[in-house]
């Protein structure tokens, strides 16, 4: 087959943009694909592993069976990555590296979202705890049994730096954890493989983590309205939403109210991208990097919102955690779903057994740690549907989710 005339997706990039021609490779060495980039090859074993696959049924805010309309974990992942590869495109960073960041960013997800996460890290507390960016890392570096020569993905170094540190450094200079001590997983990884984790990640990176933030905060809404846990006057009080609102009934006085909500989401999604673009150019205009490494020690995140936006943003977050995130049938449900969680976890504890053939300890029986761990990797796997099959399996008192 003749090379000559594939197209890679290659274009002028920044000088400070991550190139895949200068990765600084992979845990385990491989000889590299004549057709794709190192990155491009990232994403593709992203999108085929199983860990991608099982969020589709792993839940966003509403559990998965209260309507087909709802985010799942998967659409969430898709619409993040969209909006990841339009911020790169238009900063000429690399598209498919920061696409790659934003599919992987959610694959530590426990079954019923947050909730799920709560729930088994206070089961863990005595073992190490439970962090679902740690155990995105776990899953990819170990977990997904899919390749002959090497367990997990064996992504690229940029691929798993972005993971790790999207929302930036983990620790200071001199290995002390920023905010909380930094998972077992994440510093063993890096002590194999140094994931530099006090220095800030590439501006792929930083525009995968920027592009969750724009993604939830205006698809929670959509959700929230066809729920009716919101509605367009209660938005009205929120200034970001209130002005769009406002700006759309004043064009269409007579738009039903379905629409008007997917007005408000589309407008919203187009001023926060645009707000995120002007605010990078102005930051890397400042700063002024010539390479990467400018970027890695730039001391601060170069992608994100105005300083105006941001205070917005936290106006709106603010009334969606009070409006929805907490509301009372949010909570009922959520109330649920942790005792689901945790009667698994203390079930499987009790006896391996329960677990399939594959889960099941053959070393260290007497290790409580790392049975602990190995449970919580079962569970953390699963998705609502299969915890819940689970649940009234082995109990005879399944709590509804409805």
């Amino acid at each position: 087959m003749s090379m000559q005339g594939i197209g890679f997706g290659y274009r002028e990039r920044a000088p400070y943009a991550s190139d895949p021609a200068k990765s600084r490779g992979r845990l385990v060495p491989e000889s590299e694909s004549p057709t794709r980039t190192v990155f491009q090859r990232d994403r593709d074993r992203i999108i085929h592993s199983t860990a991608f696959r099982r969020l589709k049924h792993k839940t966003q805010v509403f559990i998965a069976h209260e309507g087909d309309h709802y985010r799942t974990r998967l659409t969430h992942t898709i619409e993040v990555a969209q909006i990841a590869r339009a911020l790169a495109r238009s900063m000429r960073l690399d598209e498919d590296l920061a696409e790659a960041i934003a599919l992987v960013h959610d694959f530590g997800h426990t079954p019923f979202g947050h909730t799920g996460e709560d729930a088994l890290n206070e089961k863990m507390r005595n073992f190490g705890g439970f962090d679902h960016n740690a155990q995105s890392l776990r899953i990819v570096t170990s977990l997904e049994k899919r390749y002959a020569e090497f367990d997990g993905l064996n992504l690229t170094w940029e691929t798993l730096e972005g993971l790790v540190k999207h929302n930036g450094p983990l620790t200071d200079s001199h290995g002390d954890g920023l905010k909380q001590q930094v998972p077992a997983a994440i510093l063993e990884y890096s002590a194999q493989h140094d994931l530099e984790l006090a220095r800030f990640a590439s501006l792929e990176a930083q525009c995968a983590a920027i592009a969750d933030d724009i993604a939830y905060n205006a698809h929670d809404i959509d959700d929230g309205l066809r729920s009716g846990l919101l509605t367009l006057d209660a938005l009205e009080a929120v200034p970001i939403t209130g002005n769009i609102l406002g700006a759309v009934r004043q064009k269409y006085p007579h738009l039903d109210d379905v629409r008007t909500a997917h007005e408000i989401v589309r407008r919203q999604i187009t001023l926060m991208v645009e707000d995120v673009i002007r605010s990078a150019q102005a930051n890397l205009e400042e700063l002024q990097p010539g390479t990467i490494d400018d970027i890695h020690d730039a001391g601060r995140t170069l992608i994100g919102f105005s300083a105006p936006l941001r205070e917005q943003e936290k106006r709106l977050k603010a009334f969606l955690y009070k409006n929805l995130y907490f509301h009372d049938s949010v909570m009922r449900v959520r109330k649920s779903a942790d005792r689901i969680v945790k009667d698994l976890f203390d079930a499987y504890i009790a006896d391996d057994q329960c677990m399939p053939q594959g889960w099941r300890e053959t070393e260290n029986r007497g290790d409580l740690r790392a049975r602990a761990r190995l449970v919580a990797d079962f569970l953390s796997g699963m998705t609502d549907t299969y915890a819940v099959r689970e649940h009234r399996r082995l109990f005879d008192d399944t709590p509804d989710l409805a």
